[in-house]
């Protein structure tokens, strides 16, 4: 069997099974290559193209279908039967103590084409950046590859996500500018940020019902925006926005992941002054808040004049 051959019936099976994508890979084709490349030992960029006749012998090729097999008959993620997963080319391990990194803030911070670069709200004011939520640390390690300058805090309040992000910053030699604090929001960090990164549990309570298995394989803490019991997914934000100006620095800038809940944000927060950021996702998915914002509307829902003037 050459490696086209192999390709084309590990992505013929995965097409046919029903399975959820958007964890790593969007379609069957892009998801068969890489389990493909990852079992027989390939780089993950490999040109299949330029490998196509190359002869794979028959251990090897059980071996990809058996993987395909799992994955199909399990519904995990790839990323969990591959340990591995990549964001903005950057590649991180990853397991089921946390979910598969995926955030669009990591289009903002590596200005990827499309989409708004978070250059553009910073300066030589910003030393000090906050990853909340961390999960595995994806975006505190990208933060701290793009600006070299800055220490980075990375909070989360599972240990044993805490326990995963330790292994993707001692993989990229962060030890000395990545910090990992155990903390239920904010409430165990005392510093003042410059840039505060957060990807929340933001899914409502119909969204969750309705997840597919792959996505129910992930830890529902770092997904379930209702956990305190709300049906609109934005328990955490409730907090995180009434809290945040004050970890804000005086120019300092949260910038927050909803996904596809902007209605409920919206609902939610009508009075708050959002900017929307553009990625891959559209100009919904991840918006901005300075701390001059934060106060604003922190003001309009203590003091009547300040509402009726907004």
């Amino acid at each position: 069997m050459t490696l086209i051959e192999l390709f084309e019936t590990a992505r013929a099976r995965l097409q046919a099974a029903p399975l959820a994508y958007g964890q790593g890979s969007t379609n069957a084709h892009d998801e068969a290559a890489w389990l493909l490349l990852w079992r027989l030992g390939l780089p993950p960029d490999s040109d299949l193209t330029a490998l196509a006749a190359q002869p794979v012998e028959p251990e090897p090729a059980q071996a990809v279908l058996a993987l395909i097999d799992e994955r199909i008959a399990t519904r995990r993620p790839a990323a969990y039967l591959t340990r591995q997963a990549w964001l903005q080319g950057v590649p991180f391990y990853v397991d089921e103590r946390s979910i598969v990194p995926r955030s669009l803030i990591a289009e903002l911070i590596a200005g990827a084409e499309g989409a708004d670069c978070l250059d553009d709200w910073l300066g030589a004011h910003t030393q000090r950046v906050l990853d909340l939520c961390t999960g595995n640390a994806s975006l505190a390690v990208l933060a701290a590859l793009a600006w070299p300058e800055v220490q980075v805090d990375a909070a989360d309040l599972a240990p044993a996500a805490l326990a995963v992000a330790r292994i993707n910053v001692e993989q990229h030699g962060l030890q000395q500018r990545v910090r990992l604090i155990e903390s239920d929001g904010l409430a165990a960090l005392l510093e003042r940020y410059d840039l505060i990164l957060c990807n929340p549990p933001y899914v409502c309570r119909a969204s969750m019902q309705a997840l597919p298995p792959e996505f129910r394989a992930e830890p529902a803490l770092a997904l379930d925006g209702g956990l305190q019991g709300g049906a609109d997914g934005m328990d955490f934000i409730r907090t995180l926005l009434a809290q945040a100006a004050t970890h804000l620095q005086p120019e300092g800038v949260l910038v927050l992941e909803i996904g596809h809940e902007r209605p409920h944000f919206e609902r939610a927060f009508p009075s708050l002054p959002t900017h929307w950021l553009h990625t891959s996702a559209g100009p919904d998915a991840v918006l901005l808040l300075t701390r001059a914002a934060l106060e604003i509307w922190q003001a309009t829902l203590t003091d009547p004049t300040c509402r009726t003037q907004a």
